[in-house]
Parts: structure tokens; C-alpha cells; sequence
């Protein structure tokens, strides 16, 4: 009987204003050796490496996109070098690889999902693309949380599982922090990258692999982001009337 042969990863580097030694790249490459026996069994599973580096604030922005069958992972992290921002990243990428993972053998979930008893952060109703795309073009990010609006209640639902995998986080909620400061901060994220998104993979599933940076966004920078998410809030709640929270 002949013997299936396992997917080889490919590993794309593409980088921009930063200069990449061929030491460093080949430490990064033996890196992903973590992620390549994590997706060994996928008929597809190929990495895109962006390196960016950024000459105001003189760091370097890296953002890992795990194309696999049927989703595509993607998470990004930032830093002085790319080679601690790369192996946060990465680290980062395996636990939604592995969390991805584990929602593929939950046989109860996905029966749940196929007989509709279990909401999806992907909405049925079809988003307004050019909605956002003119929300985001203007600035207008009240603009850009309408739009988003039929996404708001499953990305809610997903971030109050997901802040679980986060003790010190999740210890203040109800302590200055809530769950809506979090979507918040994802909707934020989301905002602000939203001219960068993989125009191949759905919305719904981009939002969602934005919840992980969001949440590490919040806990590196602290009382300084929740004030950006509460003058966010407001300036929507100072906009729209009633109360955003």
C-alpha cells in the first residue's frame, strides 16, 4: 500500500523597509519548524512572513498569515527587532492553529453549528463592503461600528471565551474592565488595519483572528489603551444618542 505523503510547509518571507541579515532569516526560518509539526497533516498549510519595519518608530511590525483549508490564520506582533516580534507572533499563531484544531474535532460543536443552535461570528447577512471601505477612507469609525453591527453579538460571545486563556486580564473584569471594553478594542484593531486585511479571507474570520492581538494590545499597554477604548465609546455614545456600553 503506498504511503501518503505529508504536506510540505511553504514559507514565503516578504519584507519591507528592514534589513533582514540571512542569519536572522535563517533563525526564523528554523523557528517555524513549531508550526510545521503542528499542521503536518494538512493537505495545505503555507506561511506568509510580512516584516515591515516602521523609521518613526524605528521598530519592526511582523505579521504571520497561516493559509490552511477552508480558514486562514493570521496574527501580528511588534518590536525593536523582528525576532522577538516574530516569536510572539508565532507563539501567538500556534495557539489559534491549535484552538482551530480542537474546533475541528469537536464533533458536539460542529453539530451545534450545523443545526444552527450555535451563533457564528461569520454573520448570514452580507456586510456593506463599500460601507466600510468609505467608513474607513473618511476616518469615521462610528461610521465603520454600524457597519459592523450584525458581527457585534458573536465577536462578544468569542472574546468572553477567549479572555479565559488571559487569568490576569479576565481578573479585572468587573473591576474597571468589561467585555465590551475588550470587543471594543478588537472593533479598534480592526479599524486601524482594515486597509491591510487578506482580501481572500472573509470578514468574519479576520475580526475573529484579531481578538488574541487585541487582548495582548490591552494587556501590554494597560489603563493607556482603556482610556483610548472609553474616549472611543464615547465619542460613538456622543454620536448616536444611547449608550454604546
Amino acid at each position: 500500500m503506498a504511503t501518503m505523503k505529508k504536506h510540505e510547509q511553504r514559507v514565503v518571507f516578504d519584507v519591507h523597509q528592514y534589513n533582514l541579515s540571512a542569519h536572522e532569516e535563517s533563525l526564523l526560518r528554523a523557528d517555524c519548524d513549531r508550526l510545521g509539526r503542528q499542521v503536518e497533516n494538512f493537505p495545505l498549510a503555507d506561511l506568509h512572513v510580512l516584516i515591515e519595519g516602521n523609521a518613526r518608530s524605528n521598530d519592526a511590525t511582523v505579521k504571520l498569515t497561516l493559509v490552511l483549508p477552508g480558514t486562514t490564520l493570521v496574527t501580528t506582533d511588534h518590536d525593536v527587532a523582528a525576532q522577538p516580534a516574530f516569536e510572539r507572533a508565532l507563539s501567538s499563531l500556534i495557539e489559534n492553529l491549535q484552538a482551530y484544531k480542537g474546533r475541528l474535532g469537536n464533533v458536539p460543536e460542529r453539530q451545534k453549528t450545523e443545526k444552527g443552535t450555535m451563533q457564528e461570528l461569520h454573520t448570514t447577512v452580507d456586510l456593506d463592503g463599500a460601507a466600510l471601505t468609505a467608513a474607513v477612507e473618511a476616518g469615521d469609525y462610528t461610521a465603520f461600528r454600524t457597519a459592523t453591527l450584525p458581527l457585534e453579538e458573536g465577536l462578544r460571545k468569542r472574546v468572553g471565551r477567549w479572555v479565559q486563556r488571559y487569568p490576569d486580564v479576565e481578573a479585572r473584569i468587573g473591576k474597571g474592565l468589561e467585555i465590551a471594553d475588550l470587543v471594543e478594542e478588537v472593533f479598534l484593531t480592526a479599524f486601524e488595519g482594515y486597509g491591510g486585511r487578506p482580501i481572500d479571507v472573509p470578514f468574519g474570520n479576520w475580526l475573529e483572528n484579531l481578538i488574541d492581538p487585541a487582548i495582548k494590545e490591552l494587556q501590554s499597554r494597560g489603563d493607556a489603551e482603556l482610556e483610548n477604548i472609553h474616549l472611543a465609546q464615547a465619542a460613538r455614545a456622543a454620536e448616536q444618542g444611547p449608550e454604546v456600553r
